[in-house]
């Protein structure tokens, strides 16, 4: 599709059932019934950044930082892999604690394990990332959020829009499987840039997209935003499996914070893969970059034995594939 193709869609109520169903088809056609869960640990939620939509932003004085240390993620690790999981998901603030030797020593240490890895712990520089790639590391997360570049460098103060996409581009041309995503729903963005950012992910070829409706959070600068459309969310998910058929794409957690049958429904348009928290119920509530946010009072066995009922009620099953990109 081309970007007026897309901007009518996304403008046209009409063709909503049209769009999820055609979504849903190509995903069973190229990725198939499986869903693959992805055990996510988040082990800081310190941060430098002071991204205005993010709970995590370090001009937040209210939050309760916590860090966890190399021994408690290895535990993380273990508890996942002992309940299934074939990937486990690294993800902090930018926390400059944990420098390149310390997430090399982690690396290596879940790398010992048959699983995969993938980390999302913000901008690195490109040695940083290949350091990270040679220690055993399979996929990289990195939302743009946005490819407005006047939006973006309004959401994000003293961050820079080219480095955002350099990163992307070194990840996938060092061999990580690349993932980013956008928010739906940001101040003074339209249709139009919302387009962009899908034309964006084709255009690098990214390997996984997750996308996920805006959220305002009472200790950021748009607490007094209205939040993201759901619906307008899960076309832009739909579309972006239309127009890259074989990648992941997770049914978002932010989804189901704005509709309880949320996951569900994402998965019925056109997403994958599922990330249930496998942190415990300590740090869940302290990982808040929007308010709301699911399963934050449930252990890691609760998710888990949800999720799979909820997956399977809707005649899909889990995988037991690492889950790479087939295309």
């Amino acid at each position: 599709m081309n970007k007026q193709e897309i901007i009518n869609i996304l403008s046209d109520e009409t063709k909503n059932d049209w769009l999820f169903k055609e979504a849903n088809r190509v995903r069973k056609e190229n990725v198939g019934d499986k869903v693959h869960l992805r055990g996510l640990i988040e082990f800081s939620n310190i941060c430098k950044r002071q991204c205005k939509y993010c709970g995590l932003r370090s001009e937040n004085k209210e939050i309760e930082r916590y860090r966890i240390l190399k021994d408690e993620i290895l535990l993380y690790t273990k508890n996942a892999i002992d309940m299934g999981y074939r990937t486990i998901v690294l993800q902090s603030g930018e926390d400059n604690f944990y420098d390149t030797d310390k997430m090399l020593e982690i690396i290596r240490e879940i790398k010992k394990h048959d699983i995969a890895l993938t980390l999302s712990i913000g901008e690195k520089t490109y040695d940083e990332f290949k350091a990270f790639k040679k220690a055993g590391a399979d996929r990289y997360l990195l939302r743009i959020e946005t490819t407005d570049k006047r939006l973006y460098e309004e959401m994000h103060p003293n961050a820079s829009y080219e480095n955002r996409k350099q990163c992307l581009y070194n990840l996938k041309s060092l061999g990580f499987e690349t993932g980013t995503g956008c928010l739906v729903g940001l101040p003074n963005q339209t249709i139009e840039s919302l387009a962009d950012d899908i034309l964006f992910f084709k255009e690098l070829d990214a390997d996984m997209i997750g996308i996920g409706p805006f959220i305002p959070h009472k200790q950021t600068p748009l607490k007094d935003c209205a939040k993201g459309d759901f619906w307008l969310a899960l076309k832009v998910m739909a579309i972006t499996r239309l127009c890259l058929p074989d990648i992941n794409i997770p049914a978002t957690t932010a989804m189901e914070t704005l509709n309880p049958n949320g996951r569900i429904i994402a998965l019925q348009s056109g997403a994958n893969v599922v990330m249930p928290n496998v942190t415990s119920k300590e740090y869940r509530a302290k990982y808040e970059i929007y308010p709301g946010k699911i399963c934050i009072n449930e252990n890691p066995e609760q998710c888990r034995g949800c999720i799979e009922g909820k997956i399977r009620a809707i005649g899909r099953t889990i995988s037991k594939e690492k889950g790479f990109r087939k295309g």
